[in-house]
């Protein structure tokens, strides 16, 4: 058994452990030794964020053939319309990739955490909460992809990462889990794979302050 760390990291915070110049880094949250982060969260993103010590786990996670969706909850400025959903879900040109299809639909408004700095709005443009499912991770994707759509993110939070989700982690707090390799999801078909970063193809025609260091007690989500 491998143990892996949940964490809900808090806004501002940079996914590395050596000091940064401007950030808190994960050393402010993470008073744990030999743990490493499987997948990184872009600093004004927030939520669900693992940790392991283990290397294989650590690959098994991060690796983009495995797929594992990644589930966000998108606050977006603007009204989204059906088009623009199927768009997302589609996938998109994003300029050096076109993004794997999607899963996009409106949510309501989840109820989370006050953000530390808040969200600026503008009073004469409304905002609406997306769930966005993706397999894949590329450097500020999602945020990508819903600009080009149309849709500017305001807020970001990661709900889940395959089977692990934030399950009432607050940020800062972390939930550790004993995790068994071998009862993660075989790759299929990996003869069929290629490298992981590359170019995507394009789909076929239709017909503030950081929070303190808490564990969270909890069920295995």
């Amino acid at each position: 058994m491998s143990k892996l760390i949940l964490l809900n990291k808090p806004y501002g915070v940079i996914c590395q452990f050596s000091e940064h110049p401007t950030h808190p880094t994960l050393k402010s949250c993470v008073p744990l030794p030999g743990v490493y982060p499987a997948g990184r969260l872009d600093s004004d993103s927030e939520g669900l964020l693992l940790l392991t010590g283990d290397g294989g786990l650590q690959h098994r996670i991060a690796d983009p053939r495995w797929k594992l969706p990644k589930t966000y909850w998108v606050q977006v400025e603007g009204n989204p319309s059906e088009e623009q959903l199927e768009r997302l879900r589609q996938g998109v040109d994003l300029g050096d990739f076109f993004t794997r299809p999607a899963q996009a639909r409106r949510i309501e408004p989840p109820a989370l955490w006050p953000r530390n700095p808040p969200v600026r709005f503008r009073k004469t443009v409304p905002d609406n909460w997306l769930e966005i499912v993706i397999s894949e991770g590329k450097n500020r994707q999602v945020r990508r992809m819903t600009a080009k759509v149309g849709l500017p993110t305001l807020r970001l939070v990661r709900a889940a990462i395959g089977p692990w989700r934030l399950d009432g982690l607050q940020p800062g707090e972390m939930r550790e889990l004993d995790v068994d390799l071998e009862d993660l999801p075989r790759l299929p078909h990996a003869s069929r794979i290629g490298k992981p970063g590359g170019r995507q193809s394009p789909p076929a025609a239709k017909g503030g302050k950081t929070p303190g260091f808490r564990f969270a007690r909890g069920k295995k989500p």
